[in-house]
């Protein structure tokens, strides 16, 4: 039975397979076509099913689950970004449920190398207008946990607003670990959102979209609700606008979220961009 498991590992190498307790990734790089590309570069967003096998999927529920129960830091909770519908305080019910997990990538080598690997890095070039790709560790890089009751709505925003690259490029990459519907809080995005220009007073002072200007309401008139299956990966600009409402379902909605850049696109200096070196996709 040694001889023949060893035989197989053999094949698959020799084949380009990589397989590491549920983690299987296909040396096969496929990039997007482009069609996909064309639908990306006009909606700032795109949705790629079944992206991640059952198998995978499973792998990082099991890695989440055993993170949350007891919780395994570091974590933002609920209450720390006061959004609508959060906890107010430590003190009150709920005041310790988890937003998300931080440094997933520093938490599992399964989850560093699903997030590296080649064809996440041909894919995100081709979206960072063909420059090589790099994986950001300092934004996102981290496992969404939208719990019932004490999960928080969250307003229409863009995420370069949290950023400090010389060009605001970005595009982040979430993957569903369960089904993400409306009624659990999944993502809504405004199509061609990120080729606008908007001027001040279409934004509050925290860079959030004000739904009561009139230039904004045609803007949500556009609105796409996601109805993600486990193993489904969407791509956003950092400049789409996105928002998610609250989870009013009994089960914990989970997704991993990464960001990544091209590799002349360097973070400020002495800022938050700029903590933690940016890691390469792995070579197909």
């Amino acid at each position: 039975m040694g001889n023949k498991l060893f035989f197989l590992r053999c094949w698959l190498a020799l084949f380009g397979w990589v397989e590491s307790k549920g983690v299987v990734l296909s040396k096969e790089v496929q990039g997007l076509s482009d069609q996909q590309q064309q639908q990306f570069e006009q909606d700032g967003f795109l949705v790629l099913r079944a992206f991640a096998s059952s198998a995978e999927v499973a792998t990082f529920k099991q890695i989440t689950e055993s993170a949350l129960h007891p919780l395994v830091g570091p974590a933002e909770f609920e209450v720390d970004v006061r959004y609508p519908g959060a906890p107010l305080c430590r003190e009150d019910e709920g005041g310790y449920t988890p937003r998300r997990l931080l440094h997933a990538l520093a938490r599992s080598s399964l989850i560093r190398q699903w997030a590296t690997q080649p064809s996440l890095g041909v894919i995100l070039s081709q979206v960072i207008q063909g420059k090589e790709a790099r994986l950001c560790q300092n934004h996102h890089n981290c496992i969404m946990t939208k719990y019932p009751r004490f999960s928080s709505k969250t307003h229409w925003h863009q995420d370069v607003r949290y950023w400090s690259f010389e060009r605001p490029e970005l595009v982040s990459f979430w993957l569903a670990l369960g089904e993400e519907t409306k009624q659990n809080g999944a993502l809504m995005l405004i199509p061609g959102s990120h080729r606008l220009s908007y001027k001040d007073h279409q934004l509050d002072d925290m860079k959030f979209l004000c739904t009561n200007v009139a230039e904004n309401q045609r803007l949500l008139e556009r609105v796409v609700a996601l109805s993600l299956s486990p193993g489904d990966l969407v791509l956003f600009h950092c400049q789409t606008f996105h928002a998610a409402g609250a989870n009013e379902t009994d089960s914990v909605k989970l997704s991993m979220v990464f960001t990544a850049h091209a590799a002349d696109n360097h973070p400020r200096p002495n800022t938050r961009s700029s903590v933690y070196p940016s890691l390469a996709f792995q070579v197909g």
